[in-house]
């Protein structure tokens, strides 16, 4: 028997059906003893279907799993949290504010930001015996957890659970009490997740171990982690993480902004290639899948399986929970789940509706502007933004807040962060735009433009190359006019051919292209 539910603002009954049935499928290819699975839309839990060993058994959206890496992200939150507050900079080193003991050293200067995203260089692990099967009280010092790193700071990605182990020291540093009152304090209560814990709490499922080649199982270890908790210890619901995803998707000012969430899941590197399929943000995970980018994390620990994603442009989030170590393909159903629900349900486009008020002044600027020849096209949005993108084709475009001091301030794409702003002439009107340097103007390089926009002072001239006809005497420009027309040094394969009358009596050749002349007209519009 497989278990499926959905909310008022659920799902259609033959998209819900194809939900049921990859959950069954993701339990018995995966061979785990249970799989629950929820999906969040508009704001809310939409459907959650579970799937179980023993029919009638199924787990439901309130039966705690333990959650792994997705642990990282609720620290990260936290510490976007104390970066916004200015308690700290993404920029500071960390032993600025926490002191990691002798074996510290590479850490302590590894940036915040370097921790958040795994480009610090610390080992993947702790020294051994492995964390996440020995008992916490066997590392008590911060010194404990740390191996040599392996890398350079900033270089590689390279994921560190060690590193978020001192992300949660830093924010129990910082708060003056541990993260998990921190946890609670400031994301857990704000969010209603009263079933996420530090240790589990009925009704919880039971880690196990599938053996792979046979259909025998035994249980798994659940250690406290201690000061490696932060790096993966949490337990949580189903029902629970659709909370945590509508946050990811719309933000909340009680805990984070919708502003600070698209910091965090902006790529920490950029990815090798387009054909990238995964990197990492600032303690969120992207994910590219069926040409949708989506971000969130997923997470393991002995006898666990978990992953959350969510995908911003349509709405919806996934989670998928399993009892198992290893066996399903806990991402790839998840991601799975986004898919059928997008195919099946497409998110209908928001309503056009005029604004509600407009700056005529604003109004006169939009329409086209020229960065050098290239086209581009200015438009007015919501509460006095700006739109800039090319006229035609790819190429770069951003979406532009207003400030106070009258300038404009870049939200993504290649302008994030840049200022806009208008440059007046002398007689007070807009005599072009200054974006980060780059100069657009009225018209595509024009006469009256700043030098930035008119590198050429002879302005625009014709140039006209005609060959010559068959049988016809046709005087070319010489050899030193052209020439004089090339760069200095210019190496074009360019041949100059001069036409003259042929001597009287001999017979006159046929055209070919060897007998081509070129005629350059004079400087100036034509």
């Amino acid at each position: 028997m497989t278990t499926s539910s959905e909310s008022a603002a659920g799902l259609l009954p033959a998209t819900r059906r194809a939900l049921t049935h990859r959950v069954a499928v993701g339990q018995a290819e995966g061979r785990t003893p249970s799989l629950a699975a929820a999906v969040v839309r508009d704001g809310g839990q939409a459907w959650f279907g579970s799937r179980s060993m023993l029919a009638g058994h199924e787990p439901d959206g309130d039966t705690q799993f333990r959650i792994g890496s997705l642990t990282k992200t609720f620290i990260a939150v936290l510490v976007m949290r104390l970066r916004d507050e200015g308690r700290l900079d993404l920029a500071d080193p960390l032993g600025k504010h926490l002191d990691a003991g002798p074996m510290g050293g590479r850490a302590a200067g590894a940036t915040i930001a370097q921790l958040l995203a795994h480009t610090a260089g610390l080992a993947s692990e702790t020294p051994g015996p492995w964390w996440e099967r020995s008992p916490g009280e066997l590392r008590p010092g911060l010194a404990d957890i740390l191996s040599p790193a392996p890398h350079p700071a900033g270089r590689v990605f390279h994921y560190s659970n060690p590193g978020y182990g001192l992300l949660g020291a830093l924010v129990g540093q910082l708060r003056g009490h541990g993260w998990e009152d921190a946890l609670r304090q400031e994301i857990l209560d704000p969010l209603g997740m009263a079933r996420t814990t530090l240790a589990p709490q009925e009704p919880h499922a039971r880690g196990f171990a599938v053996h792979p080649w046979a259909d025998v199982m035994q249980l798994e270890p659940a250690d406290p982690a201690g000061l490696m908790a932060p790096a993966g210890e949490l337990w949580s619901t189903a029902e629970d993480l659709c909370r945590f995803a509508v946050f990811l998707l719309d933000g909340d000012d009680r805990v984070l902004p919708a502003a600070t969430l698209a910091e965090m899941r902006t790529p920490a590197s950029p990815p090798g290639d387009e054909a990238w399929t995964g990197g990492y943000g600032l303690g969120l995970q992207l994910f590219r899948h069926d040409g949708r980018v989506l971000y969130g994390h997923s997470g393991s620990m002995p006898g666990f399986l978990a992953a959350l994603c969510v995908s911003a442009a349509d709405g919806v989030g996934a989670i998928t929970l399993a009892n198992a170590t290893s066996g399903p393909d806990i991402s790839g159903i998840a991601l799975d789940l986004v898919r059928i629900v997008t195919d099946n349900e497409p998110r209908l486009p928001d309503r056009w509706q005029p604004l509600a008020e407009v700056d005529q002044a604003l109004l006169a600027l939009t329409g086209p502007w020229y960065w050098g020849p290239r086209a581009y096209v200015l438009r007015l949005i919501a509460d006095r933004g700006l739109e800039l993108g090319p006229a035609t084709g790819r190429g770069r475009a951003s979406q532009f807040r207003a400030q106070s001091d009258g300038t404009w301030t870049g939200l993504d794409g290649y302008y994030a962060g840049e200022t806009l702003r208008l440059v007046r002439g002398t007689d007070g009107t807009v005599d072009h735009l200054d974006l980060g340097s780059f100069v657009f103007t009225r018209e595509p390089y024009g006469p009256d433009g700043p030098l930035a926009a008119r590198p050429d002072p002879e302005g625009w001239r014709a140039f006209l190359v005609r060959a010559r006809s068959c049988g016809r005497t046709q005087r070319a420009m010489s050899s030193a006019s052209w020439r004089a027309m090339l760069p200095s040094g210019s190496r074009f394969g360019l041949k100059i051919v001069t036409s003259r009358p042929r001597a009287s009596g001999l017979p006159s050749r046929p055209c070919s292209s060897s007998a081509a002349s070129s005629q350059l007209r004079p400087p100036g519009w034509r």
